[in-house]
């Protein structure tokens, strides 16, 4: 998923030395000075007083002190003043600061069209969080069409500057193919940049493309080493993958009890993720007590978030009344979720309610749909119910070479009832409709 979590300018420190000091910048020295000593009214008074005189560079810094609530009373729409103040001066951090907060609507209206002419002023002047900023701004169509070549651009020349999230964002633009050519190779030289100055999203798609042998030689421990330092800066989706590493026992010794920890510190964080899988644990009693009803609660919150898994495995829970009361007309809703999202598991589910006319009025033919779908995903059930179907001319003409391909699709997979199908099929080849096994 592309990621811009571009945030604000915010001041790097203040101080005050002990001394009056006459003029403006002066004042923002020696109020950045007093901020690094943590001597906070002193900060924030000298701030004030340069922002006052009209100093950009401390105007835009008394917006942050307001944003953040830093030595003041939180008020987005006092930063928002003080942030114009300085755009309006040409300063290029408050020019980029004043475009997040109209893309957030902090302290004024949501307005991505006036938010991306900030961004794109403070770009211009070669601010590297506002290319940054324009470059998601392109990459999500928000207050200008949509153009990945041209968020890849921006992101560039941000990531060229050093700026870790735009090094992560570039990284992502390569990884998916959005603006270039993918180009596995080129992510992970950018995510290993980002990663090395401690930026926890791009050490999580470190980790992946190391668990996943893309753009690098595949190595487990390595992508656990990564997705760890993630996960202790408390970044949720890393979380999630450290406890996989432990649950699957990849690059890491398998220890369920440590993978439920993770999985709960990311689920706690609302990444779906984590909560599916934590409902997972509690499901099977891996690493925790087997509570159904723990389970089913915490599939629920990440199926109400739209995870296509967690949607399926609720719509489990459903169908087989475990953690719930049995429910098949919501079984199928929820296999109905997942399925439209794609998930090959609930398109087989899906098929299975309408072959059986369980929770929905039995109809073979939509039945046999779903099958497909799952089957070209090479889900080995749907390829044998889909086998089975043309085996036996139920919601489509019987078609012995078609249900042959599918059954011999899953038999591969080593899916064993396709297999005694298939055998009872090839001892008996000119009987097209013979009712093997179901």
């Amino acid at each position: 998923m592309n990621r811009a979590i571009a945030g604000l300018v915010l001041l790097v420190g203040f101080t005050f030395p002990g001394h009056v000091i006459a003029g403006p910048p002066e004042d923002w020295e020696e109020a950045m000075a007093a901020y690094r000593r943590g001597d906070l009214p002193i900060a924030v008074e000298l701030t004030r007083r340069a922002a006052g005189q009209g100093f950009a560079p401390a105007q835009n810094g008394l917006g942050s002190v307001y944003i953040t609530g830093n030595g003041v009373l939180k008020d987005d729409a006092q930063a928002a003043q003080w942030y114009r103040k300085a755009a309006g001066q040409g300063y290029g951090p408050a020019q980029n600061n004043l475009g997040v907060v109209y893309r957030d609507g902090r302290g004024v209206t949501r307005d991505d069209a006036e938010a991306a002419q900030w961004f794109r002023k403070s770009a211009e002047q070669g601010d590297a969080r506002g290319q940054s900023n324009l470059g998601f701004m392109y990459a999500n169509g928000r207050g200008v069409a949509k153009d990945d070549g041209e968020a890849m651009r921006w992101y560039r020349k941000a990531a060229e500057q050093g700026l870790a999230l735009a090094q992560d964002n570039l990284g992502v633009a390569y990884r998916d193919g959005r603006g270039a050519a993918r180009d596995d190779a080129e992510a992970v030289k950018w995510f290993r940049k980002s990663a090395e100055q401690g930026f926890a999203g791009a050490q999580n798609n470190l980790g992946i493309m190391y668990a996943s042998g893309r753009g690098i030689a595949k190595d487990d421990a390595e992508a656990v080493r990564w997705c760890r330092m993630a996960a202790r800066q408390g970044y949720g989706p890393a979380q999630n993958n450290v406890g996989v590493a432990y649950r699957d026992g990849r690059g890491v010794p398998r220890d369920d009890a440590e993978a439920v920890q993770w999985f709960r510190k990311s689920a706690d964080q609302g990444v779906t993720g984590g909560q599916n899988n934590l409902a997972f644990m509690y499901a099977n009693g891996r690493g925790v007590a087997k509570d159904e009803v723990e389970a089913a609660r915490w599939y629920r919150m990440a199926a109400e978030q739209g995870n296509g898994l967690a949607q399926d495995n609720l719509g489990l829970m459903y169908r087989e009344g475990q953690g719930v009361a049995q429910d098949y007309a919501e079984a199928t809703r929820w296999f109905r979720k997942a399925a439209e999202q794609g998930v090959p598991f609930a398109e087989t589910n899906l098929g299975e309610m309408y072959e059986t006319g369980r929770g929905i009025p039995k109809d073979e033919a939509e039945a046999t749909q779903w099958y497909r779908r799952a089957a070209e995903q090479g889900d080995a059930t749907a390829q044998t119910n889909l086998g089975v179907m043309y085996r036996d001319g139920r919601g489509v003409a019987p078609d012995r070479a078609e249900a042959v391909k599918w059954l011999r699709a899953a038999a591969s997979q080593g899916d064993a009832r396709a297999q005694e199908i298939l055998a009872s099929i090839e001892k008996a080849p000119a009987k097209l409709d013979a009712k093997d096994p179901p």
